[in-house]
């Protein structure tokens, strides 16, 4: 069963590097939670290194941008690596016709790396970063695009493998459902970011860059996320807090409370096992 904990300063002695999940931990999209800002600060001024690790279909400097909007002080971290960076690893190694799902906004993602923005019917790629418009979109509305894609056998790069994520109160559609669902036609996805190891082997040589080596059993990951967050930590053999205040909160809360044995329940049911869990980073 995992352990309740009040204050991350609780369990930060037995930890040199914290990864952090930062849509759902640190902000929700809309405003920063400036108690988990402060609570990575005050690891940080304990003298632990924090990477924010994310599944962004953004480059890092786009998320620090970003951020700051947001109010996320700069001081709450040290680097962060996004699935937005490990992505263009398999555009650079994919075909160079690409079509793009996703806002114009997110067109940067391709900027040096000699590839061309091409129409559907000419696209020998599919990059997806996520819907062309999230608020009113469900995968279901890309049905006959994505069926003319698999049965061309065009390969799909996911740059956010998130199936939702919070936007202040609401529940917004992310990249990866649109994966899953051209996975239903026969459509093979290429996908680097969480769960997937690419990110963190990225975060990890991130964290070495700031601070030396480090016994992995001195890395902490944070997240909300069961199918990316915690799934991915967990396989990659890492201790785990989970936030259990993000987008699975339906799944345990009782008038407004987390109910800790429905919470155990959910997670065993789950076949996950973190370390600890807090509704919200402190």
């Amino acid at each position: 069963m995992a352990k309740r904990i009040g204050n991350l300063s609780e369990v930060i002695g037995d930890y040199d590097v914290v990864l952090s999940d930062v849509w759902g931990v640190v902000h929700n999209g809309v405003e920063a939670f400036q108690h988990s800002c402060k609570a990575l600060a005050a690891v940080r001024e304990a003298g632990a290194t924090v990477v924010l690790i994310t599944n962004s279909p953004r480059t890092a400097p786009g998320v620090i941008e970003q951020m700051r909007a947001l109010g996320v002080p700069d001081g709450t971290y040290d680097r962060i690596v996004t699935s937005g960076d490990v992505t263009q690893h398999l555009i650079v190694d994919g075909p160079k016709k690409v079509f793009l799902i996703g806002p114009e906004r997110d067109l940067n993602l391709f900027d040096g790396l000699g590839v061309e923005v091409v129409p559907a019917d000419e696209a020998e790629c599919i990059v997806c970063t996520g819907f062309f418009d999230d608020e009113k979109e469900v995968p279901e509305d890309y049905t006959d695009m994505l069926m003319a894609f698999a049965k061309r056998d065009v390969p799909f790069i996911c740059a956010n493998p998130d199936l939702v994520v919070e936007r202040g109160h609401k529940i917004i559609p992310c990249a990866g459902a649109v994966a899953a669902y051209y996975e239903e036609f026969g459509g093979k996805t290429r996908v680097a970011g969480k769960p997937h190891r690419p990110i963190y082997e990225a975060t990890i040589e991130a964290a070495r860059e700031v601070r030396g080596d480090f016994p992995m059993n001195r890395v902490l990951a944070i997240g909300d996320g069961m199918p990316t967050d915690v799934r991915g930590a967990l396989a990659y053999g890492l201790d785990l807090l989970y936030i259990s205040g993000g987008i699975h909160v339906s799944e345990y809360t009782v008038n407004g409370q987390t109910d800790e044995a429905i919470l155990n329940a959910w997670l065993k049911r789950e076949n996950a096992a973190p370390k600890y869990w807090m509704p919200r980073l402190a």
